[in-house]
């Protein structure tokens, strides 16, 4: 069949009313009930590492009861830390590494964690993805980040050609407008868990399938 070219705002377009059947995201979930400093989206997109959307949100959720502030999360030993995050994978390092991140941001920010890639980047364990969605979803600065549902599904396009996560952002960055950086993020990974799936995407349910190029997709449904 032949592909039409791809067109990403009507891509975005129908992916947002696509996904609105499915849970939203984690950290844009845990935004639009209240959640919304950067501190708090840090310290759940650490919690979403190699776990689940539907189990970092009750965790991060657990955490945030006992703690929200950077001043509250330090006066917290790191047992009860742990013992709040226990559901999310590797809570043992995560844990620590948290209350390490607050007491820092105390040290050394007067307890308010500055809107700087710079800053978050150098906090132990947090990279490109997790920095970019927190100052993308708090601080309404245009970042993308890429996960593993990014970057599947824009190459699965065609849009992109890369083989890493950041390869995929360097790319994302040159090509996609600024105004979509934080909402392909927000879009892609419902749309990604969902319909287009790692194993037997739902292509005939896909609202984009007519400018889908199907890269590396040998079955589908």
């Amino acid at each position: 069949m032949q592909k039409q070219p791809f067109n990403i705002d009507q891509a975005i377009t129908r992916i947002e009313e696509a996904v609105k059947p499915y849970p939203k995201a984690a950290m844009f979930e845990l935004f639009d009930k209240g959640f919304t400093t950067p501190f708090e989206q840090l310290v759940a997109c650490i919690l979403s590492i190699r776990t689940y959307d539907e189990v970092s949100l009750v965790c991060a959720q657990q955490l945030f009861a006992l703690a929200r502030t950077p001043q509250a999360m330090a006066q917290l030993p790191i047992a009860q830390i742990d013992a709040a995050i226990g559901q999310s994978t590797f809570h043992e390092r995560k844990a620590p590494q948290i209350h390490t991140i607050a007491q820092r941001i105390l040290d050394e920010f007067n307890g308010d964690l500055p809107c700087d890639p710079e800053v978050l980047l150098s906090f132990q364990g947090v990279g490109p993805k997790c920095a970019h969605l927190a100052l993308g979803i708090a601080c309404n600065e245009f970042y993308i980040s890429v996960d593993i549902h990014v970057h599947r599904v824009t190459n699965r396009w065609g849009y992109v050609h890369a083989k890493t996560p950041e390869q995929t952002m360097a790319a994302l960055e040159a090509r996609l407008p600024q105004r979509y950086w934080v909402e392909i993020n927000r879009l892609l990974v419902p749309f990604g868990k969902h319909i287009c799936t790692g194993r037997l995407p739902k292509c005939s349910a896909c609202p984009v399938l007519a400018m889908c190029q199907q890269v590396g997709v040998e079955e589908h449904r």
